[in-house]
């Protein structure tokens, strides 16, 4: 199936197999409109900075469903005051806090974009509120991860109504309440996210990338977690490697992994890492937390090993390549232990595609014909899992990291380049100006 759109004044056919238009490198005229929502964002800066102050001061650790919900009723406010239809998703289902998400039905191609209301800072964190720095800068829980964006969203959408152009406009706006930390199934957790996705001509995500203004994403690998089990036969360390005991719990985990990185290490935008080790005659290990205690002697060959990890890629097919192999080498075990891999559920990748490259050059030349200067791509290698990769499949024209930049997410240091709040504003604001039936 392929959608027109009249972008900029030109007919983009969407289908996967057509490359992206040279983007031009001129500054062209701004429209009457398009200068409207330059001085909406100019004028309200200090506005959103004072939205994005008060959110942040709202503990939504992913955990703390009550400080999830009450960040989710804070942008639900505004987006009834732009006119849209709001609903509260619950989460009791998957065991979050749940999801908002709030549409505008106009006549217009339809336009999906993606924020979260969760961070890691959980209400027993000592970093709970937003700190100005200087005039340029503040640090806060989740400023740039991604409250920020979420902000940069409603900004946006305020210019666009300010300047006539929010009517006709179909948006659908879902902003999910455990991106952090998913809850399971994902197939119910993502269900109101892929059900916002069907039918939308493009998708636009605010997390905040690899940190730099001068970049957005087209690509995202995908992850999952594993965890290898192995057990051995225990017996007095003297008889380790005899026919009757065999190489041991320890020995065995260690085999394998060394032929995981073998078999699969330096295949392009492919990693997996053995991030927690377990191991003894007696273990007890904890998925959820990824903690756990064991007991053994030095005298004694280890009765079992865990190990727990996680798997990243760039396309489902190189996932199954991956498991497929990590199985078949966990499958052809020593003689006197066994073993067993299993795979969680996880983030689907975002492949590149003409789709969503071509999207990138219609934002790439927002910005440039707005005097900022150039997005270009950034390398899947920098581009973590996402909620936007759920509607890889769904969306032709896919797009991610339009949200505020700075710096350390995820870290009691994050830090927010607060002018870079207007600059994705009026980004994502005239590319999607530019979108006609």
């Amino acid at each position: 199936m392929r959608a027109s759109l009249v972008l900029a004044g030109a007919l983009v056919w969407v289908t996967a197999g057509v490359s992206s238009p040279d983007r031009a490198t001129a500054q062209a005229p701004l429209s009457a409109a398009e200068q409207a929502i330059v001085r909406y964002i100019d004028e309200h800066q200090d506005e959103a900075i004072a939205l994005l102050e008060r959110v942040v001061n709202i503990n939504s650790g992913t955990q703390h469903l009550a400080g999830v919900r009450a960040v989710g009723d804070v942008f639900r406010a505004e987006f009834d005051g732009l006119g849209f239809q709001t609903e509260w998703v619950d989460g009791a289902g998957w065991q979050r806090a749940g999801h908002l998400v709030a549409t505008h039905a106009g006549p217009g191609p339809k336009v999906l974009l993606i924020g979260h209301l969760d961070t890691v800072f959980e209400a027993d964190s000592p970093f709970q509120r937003f700190e100005r720095i200087d005039e340029a800068t503040a640090r806060g829980p989740g400023i740039i991860d991604m409250k920020g964006g979420d902000v940069i969203i409603v900004q946006a959408l305020k210019a666009l109504r300010a300047a006539g152009l929010l009517s006709p406009m179909h948006v659908v706006v879902v902003m999910t309440g455990d991106e952090e930390a998913p809850g399971r199934p994902l197939s119910r957790s993502r269900a109101a996210l892929v059900e916002a996705a069907r039918g939308a001509a493009i998708a636009m995500g605010f997390e905040d990338g690899d940190g730099s203004p001068a970049r957005a994403v087209v690509a995202r690998r995908g992850t999952t977690s594993w965890r290898l089990a192995v057990t051995g036969t225990p017996a007095h360390s003297s008889v380790i490697f005899s026919e009757s005991v065999g190489a041991g719990a320890i020995f065995e985990a260690a085999r394998f992994l060394n032929a995981f990185r073998e078999r699969l290490a330096g295949e392009p935008f492919l990693t997996f890492n053995p991030g927690v080790v377990v191991a003894g005659t007696a273990v007890d290990f904890d998925p959820v937390q990824a903690r756990g205690s064991a007991f053994g002697k030095t005298n004694v060959v280890a009765e079992h090993a865990v190990v727990s990890g996680d798997l990243r890629a760039l396309t489902p097919g190189q996932f199954e390549r991956a498991r497929a192999a990590m199985q078949e080498i966990a499958g052809a075990g020593l003689a006197r232990t066994s073993a067993t891999l299993t795979f969680d559920e996880g983030y689907p990748p975002l492949a590149p595609t003409a789709g969503n490259e071509r999207l990138l050059g219609l934002f790439d030349r927002a910005s440039r014909d707005l005097g900022l200067g150039p997005v270009a791509p950034v390398s899947p290698d920098r581009a973590g899992a996402a909620d936007v990769s759920f509607v890889a499949g769904h969306v032709p024209m896919i797009m991610d990291a339009a949200g505020l930049k700075g710096r350390d997410g995820h870290t009691v240091n994050e830090t927010a380049d607060l002018a870079v709040l207007a600059v994705q504003a009026k980004r994502a604001a005239v590319t999607l100006a530019r979108i006609r039936p």
